[in-house]
């Protein structure tokens, strides 16, 4: 897809997006044989369900079919949230990954990973989990510091189930 092309897309979409109280994350136009698919990745603060997908993708359906953006041919439209191991990005992503196991990669090299406790403008303040018994370790690592940063999947966390002993108690 031409940067001409992204351009004119995320203009005529960002807005519709925008107003479904959503943000227009990404934009992919992928070739699957003769016909083309357009992904829309979606998010917000307090990410997006079945019912705001459906909405902004009609909104963005009548959109798209009452202007040229896509050019001549059929594609087909999917809209949908980051996933579960989303790449942090922007600012927003770090802020929405909060209290999130995340794997860095380091510009110095090497990696880390480590759940983000706290973010301001520069950085992340993180926590380091102990290995082998050991505590977890308090870290700070500006953005400029990070070359990569992935949201990990947690299937069962020891605060979760210290939550849910709380709770039951």
């Amino acid at each position: 897809m031409s940067t001409t092309q992204s351009e004119r897309l995320r203009e005529l979409l960002e807005p519709l997006v925008s107003s479904q109280g959503l943000d227009l994350e990404e934009i992919a136009v992928d070739s699957v044989g003769r016909k083309r698919v357009l992904r829309v990745v979606v998010d917000s603060d307090t990410g997006a369900d079945l019912d705001q997908i459906a909405d902004v993708s009609r909104a963005l359906s009548a959109k798209l079919d009452e202007t040229d953006a896509m050019g001549e041919g059929e594609y087909t439209l999917e809209v949908g949230t980051p996933g579960a191991e989303r790449l942090l990005k922007e600012h927003r992503h770090y802020v929405r990954a909060k209290g999130r196991l995340v794997r860095f990669q380091l510009t110095e090299g090497g990696e880390l990973v480590a759940r983000i406790l706290e973010v301001d403008d520069e950085g992340v303040d993180l926590e380091v989990p102990g290995v082998k018994g050991r505590k977890a370790t308090a870290r700070r690592v500006a953005f400029g510091d990070v070359e990569k940063a992935r949201v990990q999947v947690e299937f069962s966390r020891k605060d979760d189930k210290d939550d849910k002993k709380e709770e039951e108690a």
